[in-house]
């Protein structure tokens, strides 16, 4: 249950707000006007202190209990975030239909960044048959040394799996284009000034593009926003 005692605001104002901010291309003094004119008075630090608070548990409760299982064709490629004026690294992957399967912001671009992020897509979505990634050498090290543990595994008893690696460009236009809606929400906010407020609403946004991709298990039967409400139900 993802609280909100103690918060001066009704729970319905807060998520609005804070949905609006994720979902679209406007900046905190956007939504703090667009909220005056409707009577209610929000200064952007709140705005800014709720998104922070609670996108990640918005996007964790929706990760762990309703999110559809993906596919077993991987798109992995990581895009450009700048952080306090310093570009840094979100990692990202889809399936071979568009759905996100997992991300992951990132300091440096390196095989360890990469295994990072492989492990955390495999916790979450299981073992993927195959993965495509570009020609990047930290990517395909960041697999072969999961490959690798998965051979240690088989030699303690486990059942040999691999994953296979396909270095072909071309496919992963999917992930690519995928990015595009990612940075279009990111662009209207000018940069982040803090690693952990990044990491924080891009989850959010990463949440909401989900939902709008039809990746939650209810998604037939409710409107994106009305799915976004109820996580916090």
């Amino acid at each position: 249950m993802i609280s909100f005692k103690g918060k001066h605001f009704p729970k319905d104002i807060i998520l609005l707000v804070v949905r609006w901010y994720l979902s679209y291309a406007l900046s905190y003094r956007d939504i703090e006007e667009i909220m005056l004119e409707r009577g209610t008075k929000i200064d952007h630090p709140t705005l800014n202190r709720w998104v922070v608070e609670y996108a990640p548990l918005l996007e964790e409760e929706f990760r762990k209990n309703y999110k559809r299982k993906v596919g077993s064709s991987w798109r992995m490629d990581e895009t450009y975030i700048k952080i306090k004026g310093v570009w840094q690294y979100l990692y990202r992957a889809v399936d071979k239909e568009g759905n996100t399967i997992d991300f992951m912001l990132a300091k440096n671009r390196d095989e360890a960044a990469a295994k990072a992020f492989f492990i955390k897509a495999i916790g979450s979505n299981g073992l993927p048959e195959k993965i495509t990634i570009d020609k990047s050498g930290a990517n395909k090290a960041g697999i072969d040394a999961i490959n690798l543990q998965l051979i240690v595994l088989s030699l303690l008893g486990c059942t040999l799996m691999q994953i296979q690696i396909r270095q072909i460009k071309y496919l992963n236009n999917i992930i690519e284009q995928d990015h595009r809606g990612i940075k279009r929400i990111v662009k209207q906010m000018m940069g982040f000034k803090a690693f952990h407020s990044a990491e924080a609403t891009l989850a959010g946004i990463e949440l909401c593009r989900m939902l709008k991709k039809g990746q939650h298990i209810n998604s037939e039967k409710a409107f994106a926003f009305e799915q976004f409400y109820a996580l916090a139900a």
